[in-house]
């Protein structure tokens, strides 16, 4: 029991460092004056380039994982979400009241495709997070998500403009209405387009409780503060390396 505290008390100070990180961060930085030069142009050229390649090559191994797929369980090859992108109308100044209209959904709802990993119940009693040894994963599940291969239909919404390469990710309606309330500037992640990769994902792995959703919203607003070809590159890199090793898949 005593162990059980000493843990909770470790995580609350570290969820509150972050919420003092992300404080300092607004008062220190200008996010809402990103490089859309950048994103617009650039950006959209690699964004394109890299999920033509991506998927050209994935079309030839789709057939055999397919396959495997119906093998291993019930259910259709591919599993597509609602998520929430960018936010386009939000002003550039980033006041609340910036906007013309109230915003009902915080962002642009697109469709997300990916190769289902989860039994086909697997949410049956309502959304939430995947954790470690989750037992809604199926067995071939678990090797795609820990080897990214499932992520790889998501290069078709960044060929559609839902997505890019590298941004933050994207999540569901439903936990974002609870995490702008639980979560300071959680919405800030909406400035941009969403990503596949990024650096609270190469950084923080999926999400498996609130502090570290505080983390990824630190993360998230900074590389939007950084946000150019030189640091989308490196994160590109980076993301070589957790998919060689697997860190962070639940």
């Amino acid at each position: 029991m005593l162990k059980d505290l000493i843990t909770h008390m470790q995580k609350e100070a570290v969820s509150a460092d972050y919420n003092n990180l992300l404080v300092k961060q607004y008062q220190n930085d200008s996010i809402h004056n990103y490089n859309t030069d950048y994103t617009q142009t650039s950006q959209r050229v690699l964004d394109l380039s890299i999920s033509i390649l991506v998927l050209l090559g994935f079309a030839l191994f789709l057939p055999i994982i397919a396959i495997l797929i119906k093998l291993d369980s019930k259910g259709p090859i591919f599993y597509t979400q609602t998520r929430i992108g960018q936010n386009r109308r939000q002003g550039r100044s980033g006041a609340p009241g910036s906007n013309r209209r109230k915003v009902i959904i915080p962002g642009r709802p697109f469709l997300v495709w990916k190769l289902r990993t989860m039994h086909i119940d697997a949410e049956k009693n309502g959304p939430q997070w995947a954790t470690p040894n989750d037992m809604r994963i199926t067995r071939l599940g678990r090797f795609l998500r820990k080897s990214r291969i499932d992520e790889l239909p998501q290069f078709w919404n960044v060929l559609n403009g839902d997505m890019s390469v590298v941004g933050p990710r994207p999540e569901r309606l439903c936990f974002i209405r609870k995490l702008q309330q639980d979560v300071h500037m959680y919405n800030d992640r909406l400035l941009v387009r969403p990503g596949i990769t990024g650096l609270a994902q190469i950084e923080n792995g999926y999400d498996t409780d609130l502090e570290s959703v505080r983390k990824k919203v630190y993360l998230d607003r900074k590389y939007i503060g950084r946000i150019s070809l030189r640091t989308d590159l490196s994160i590109l890199m980076r993301t070589v390396s957790v998919v060689l090793t697997g860190s962070g898949a639940n």
